[in-house]
């Protein structure tokens, strides 16, 4: 069913609870179901239509939860715009999902005005404060008398069309549905023990699964209290000290930052139970010193925006195996590892050996929208192919390898990224590093990193002259070309922007 059903059960168990919290503002679950009803109501008499989607440009603050409640309540479709998209990434979204109206804060209004030009949402723009090319404020919006029921929506009726970030090409509609997202969330409580009385620190934006699916949603879904900012690492290191949440999420960009704000620095967080780090494969040598300084024992986790965040986590009842992303959620996904030398033949492979991942279930995105020959592509007998290599132990715990298309072929031989990025990122020369194929006569393509040194004289030769002295970065998988920046291109969500950096260092 529509799954603003169970926030607002939340909220008639706890309707004087804080349920969002965002500098000093705070909401009660009461205020939260009452504001997005109003804002439900509105929708309505503004003729918004069961299945019609609707848009949110905005980063992490209240209003954000409240128009998504509103959106749902209505029975339309959540469009969260990622909100750092350029204009012409705003435009096809917009046009793809048919986008009849957008709430976002005063100060972005300019932007979409000038990306929506022509388009029947560019004068149905709600500003969170006051613009004049809007057709009304939020508070305004919010004088609606609230709406007394849920318009329903079933299972495999979408609630989020959630776009990628296009880093080759245009963004695609990955579409969520109401069981989908309720899956997952039923899944956290399961494996993470969630429960009304968890708090959640989050800094992950929630237009991606990383805040949305991962965090919010689940707490709200328990009855428990969100705190909502944007990433500042000291500041975020003070709230969780002053906050003391039990569950937060990291991406192993923040993960460093924290390392590298810290310099050795005890600062415990002992309240933190659960801590969350996904998005790309994680240094085993950042991971260990998080811990030494912090306490915080992070979860792994794997799962794509197509997988709503999460489908594989370390068991937290379970000894610790070094370098596993855990085991699939099981009650809510099937995995299989298929072979990437006859992917048509959908041929398993034996255990320990590297295949792609395919996975199918309730957490899995029924398609794209409106690209069926990408679907064609992408799903096999409803199974759907992540494009991300692993191999799984005789236990189920599944290692991640690297993306098929960042894999280096140099020489004949296929070398992974990610793993040469483990072992330069215990170099103490290295800050932050990136690894990418690029041109080689010979070879075809070698292996070159891209290095944020960690102080300021490191040259390309010291961080040669420690690959020379590791025996796991010589060979083919010794990075023949160093280059130092003094930053490494990253996505709207913290991922390396790696189709950036071979634009860059081609």
């Amino acid at each position: 069913m529509n799954i603003v059903n169970v926030i607002r059960r939340s909220a008639r168990r706890h309707p004087g609870k804080v349920a969002v919290r965002h500098g000093d503002t705070e909401l009660t679950y009461r205020d939260l179901a009452d504001q997005s009803a109003r804002f439900a109501s509105f929708l309505i008499n503004q003729g918004i239509q069961p299945g019609q989607r609707v848009g949110i440009l905005m980063h992490n603050q209240p209003q954000w939860i409240v128009a998504m409640m509103g959106i749902w309540q209505a029975g339309a479709c959540l469009v969260p715009y990622n909100y750092l998209f350029h204009p012409a990434a705003l435009r096809h979204a917009s046009d793809d999902a048919d986008v009849q109206l957008v709430v976002a804060p005063s100060a972005d209004i300019p932007r979409l005005t000038e990306a929506l030009a022509d388009h029947p949402a560019h004068d149905r723009l709600v500003a969170v404060g006051e613009h004049p090319n809007a057709m009304t404020t939020w508070d305004e919006a919010l004088l609606s008398t609230p709406a007394s029921t849920v318009v329903p929506r079933f299972d495999s009726d979408d609630a989020v069309l959630m776009y990628t970030s296009g880093s080759t090409g245009n963004p695609k509609g990955v579409r969520q549905t109401h069981r989908n997202i309720a899956a997952v969330c039923e899944a956290k409580h399961e494996w993470w023990s969630i429960d009304e009385t968890d708090t959640a620190l989050i800094s992950t934006p929630l237009f991606h699964v990383g805040g949305l699916q991962l965090l919010a949603l689940p707490i709200l879904f328990a009855g428990g209290t969100i705190t909502l900012r944007r990433w500042n690492t000291r500041e975020w290191l003070e709230d969780a000290r002053r906050l003391k949440p039990t569950v937060t999420a990291l991406v192993p960009a923040m993960m460093i930052d924290i390392v590298n704000e810290l310099r050795g620095e005890q600062f415990p967080l002992p309240s933190i139970r659960v801590c969350a780090i996904g998005g790309s494969a994680l240094p085993l040598s950042r991971l260990q010193q998080l811990t030494s300084l912090t306490g915080i024992v992070p979860v792994n986790i794997y799962g794509q925006t197509e997988q709503m965040g999460v489908s594989v986590t370390e068991p937290l009842d379970e000894p610790r195996r070094e370098g596993s992303l855990g085991k699939p959620l099981d009650q809510i996904v099937e995995v299989r590892i298929v072979s990437t030398e006859t992917p048509a033949d959908a041929v398993n492979v034996a255990t320990g050996e590297t295949g792609e991942l395919w996975v199918r279930g309730d957490a899995v995105t029924p398609g794209y929208w409106q690209l069926d020959a990408v679907n064609d592509t992408k799903f096999v007998n409803g199974w759907f192919r992540t494009s991300d290599l692993v191999r799984a132990d005789a236990d189920g715990y599944l290692y991640y390898v690297d993306r098929a298309d960042d894999m280096i072929i140099s020489g004949g031989e296929n070398v992974y990224p990610q793993m040469v990025e483990g072992h330069l990122a215990a170099c103490p020369l290295v800050a932050e590093v990136a690894v990418i194929g690029t041109p080689h006569e010979r070879l075809s393509q070698q292996v070159t990193a891209i290095v944020v040194p960690s102080r300021p004289d490191v040259t390309a030769e010291d961080i040669a002259a420690y690959c020379e002295s590791d025996p796991n970065l010589r060979g083919l998988q010794r990075p023949r070309r160093i280059e130092v920046v003094q930053t490494i291109p990253r996505t709207a969500t913290n991922k390396v922007d790696r189709p950036q950096l071979k634009r860059s260092f081609h």
